[in-house]
């Protein structure tokens, strides 16, 4: 398999310049249930034309719908949500939330689902857990080193999809509540602060302890492919159309 490049769009524009750049598959959120809740986000006809247009130029779109759902918006919005995308030919969706998951895989048979990163797979018990409930593709946690990932890769034949450009969490991908306790907006329905991005005072000190620097790895493509990864993921749904453009091609 030839890895796949996957970048990242928070509105139609950047949508299109990550065509343009040469991405393989682009994932966008819609108007519900993203995790980039104040990104600009795509209507329900900018989603169906998006599909049509990476399905002309022979790419692929991704939905997430990567946070965790009430039980009323399970029971009452999802499948109306997700009926038009589903019969335009969404390629995949991106999940957190496993009731989600068994809801799509009951509901929407003929669609792949990928295990966000927000679930935090984090070795081969994961993996061989959604093998089995029949995803087909894992985004593992963040933090994993290449070891991990490989070992990840051997253990189940699930593609492997892996960040490898722009932010990251200082916490577990997907267990941080430090938004929620500290200002009533949780990053498990899409709506994190970034709390950790603020500067803190420590013996007297004030620094951005918890601020991770981004993540490049144009050095380590190679090693990348060698540990199995099906698909290079560039973060960014909050970013600009241009910054888009840029990564992709350097990619």
């Amino acid at each position: 398999m030839i890895t796949e490049l996957l970048s990242p769009a928070g509105s139609y524009e950047s949508f299109e310049a990550a065509i343009g750049a040469g991405a393989d598959a682009v994932y966008v959120g819609g108007p519900a249930f993203g995790a980039r809740a104040y990104a600009q986000n795509f209507s329900q006809e900018e989603l169906i034309a998006a599909i049509e247009t990476a399905h002309i130029h022979n790419r692929k779109l991704y939905l997430t719908v990567n946070t965790l759902l009430k039980n009323r918006e399970l029971e009452g919005q999802l499948f109306e949500y997700l009926a038009p995308y589903y019969e335009a030919g969404l390629d995949a969706v991106i999940v957190q939330d496993l009731g989600v998951f068994s809801f799509i895989r009951r509901n929407f048979p003929g669609l792949d689902i990928h295990a966000s990163t927000q679930m935090t797979i984090t070795g081969p018990e994961g993996m061989k857990f959604l093998e089995e409930k029949g995803a087909t593709r894992v985004v593992p946690a963040r933090e994993l080193s290449l070891e991990e990932l490989s070992a990840m890769h051997k253990a189940s034949p699930l593609e492997i999809e892996t960040f490898i450009h722009g932010a990251l969490c200082y916490s577990y991908s997907g267990q941080c509540l430090m938004s929620s306790i500290f200002g009533g907006r949780s990053g498990n329905r899409g709506r994190c602060a970034q709390p950790c991005r603020l500067p803190y005072t420590a013996d007297g000190k004030q620094k951005y302890y918890l601020s991770l620097k981004d993540i490049c790895t144009l050095e380590l493509i190679p090693d990348l492919i060698e540990a199995g990864i099906d698909s290079f993921k560039i973060e960014g749904r909050m970013k600009k159309p241009e910054y888009v453009a840029g990564v992709t091609s350097m990619y």
